[in-house]
Order: structure tokens, then sequence, then C-alpha cells
């Protein structure tokens, strides 16, 4: 892989993790605590509704986009271990990898589980009391993972000069 490429395919993915960073801190900062504060029947209506809609075109190519890039990131900086940079463009790759992995594991499974509950049932409060502090410790994760992985890209991309 030419440097040129690797530099480009390098700031795409330091801009995604950087995105993804940015939109699970709010979610951790600020969204789910706002959410916590209302009653649980809109809590869960309006959780179900933020599932929905960000699944969608622009978040599939920054979300999964990354995660790809990511992955030919990491071979890369092993097929070109000795140039500068690719310990750091290893432990990006492998620190997005980490926090999409939180998502799929963590993050998905228990989404599904709210999509399932009806808002205004017992049943739906029960569920929304532990998926608000479980969903939030993982999005933490996620949030670290993310930010991580973007200063390691940069400073991938520092040393690549």
């Amino acid at each position: 892989m030419s440097g040129s490429l690797l530099t480009v395919l390098t700031f795409c993915s330091a801009l995604g993790s950087g995105l993804n960073a940015g939109l699970f801190f709010a979610f951790s900062a600020f969204v789910m605590t706002a959410l916590a504060r209302i009653p649980a029947e809109q809590g869960i209506a309006a959780m179900q509704s933020i599932n929905a809609t960000i699944l969608n075109p622009l978040f599939g190519i920054v979300f999964m986009g990354t995660a790809l890039l990511s992955g030919v990131l990491a071979v890369a900086s092993l097929l070109n271990w000795g140039e500068p940079g690719s310990g750091w463009l290893l432990a990006g790759s492998l620190l997005y990898a980490a926090g999409f992995a939180v998502t799929m594991v963590f993050n998905v499974p228990l989404n599904n589980a709210l999509e399932a509950v009806n808002p205004g049932s017992a049943a739906g409060a029960d569920v929304w009391s532990r998926y608000v502090v479980k969903w939030t410790a993982w999005n933490h994760v996620r949030t670290a993972a993310c930010l991580a992985a973007l200063a390691m890209f940069i400073q991938a991309l520092r040393l690549k000069g």
C-alpha cells in the first residue's frame, strides 16, 4: 500500500473515530442523563425512536466504514511494521475494533431488548431501569475506545510526517 494512500486511510479513520467518540460522549454525558430524568415510558419511547433513527446510511458509513478502515490499517501496520507510526496505527485500529465489539456485544443486544418492550408497561419500566445503567456504562467504554483510537491515529499521522 502506498504511503499516501495509507495516510489518507489513517486520516479518515481518525475522523471517523473522532465523530464516533463525540457521538458516544454526548450520549454518556447528556442524552442518557436527560432520558433517565423523565418518566420511564417517555424515556423508553425516546430511546426506541433514537435507535430506529440512528440506523441510517450516514451513521453506517461513519461507524461501519471506520471499522472497515481500521481492519485495513491493522493489516497494513503489520505488513509495514518497521515504518514510523506502525505501532500507533495498530493500536488505533485495535482500540477502534474494541469499541466496535462493545457495541455489537453489549449495546446492540440491550437496544434489541428495549425495542421489544411496551413503553407503558411495568415490564418496560423494569427493563428501562436496568437498560439506562448498563447501556450507559458500556457506552462510556466505547467512548473511551474511540477517543483513544483517535489519539493513536493522530500520533501515527504525526510520525509519518
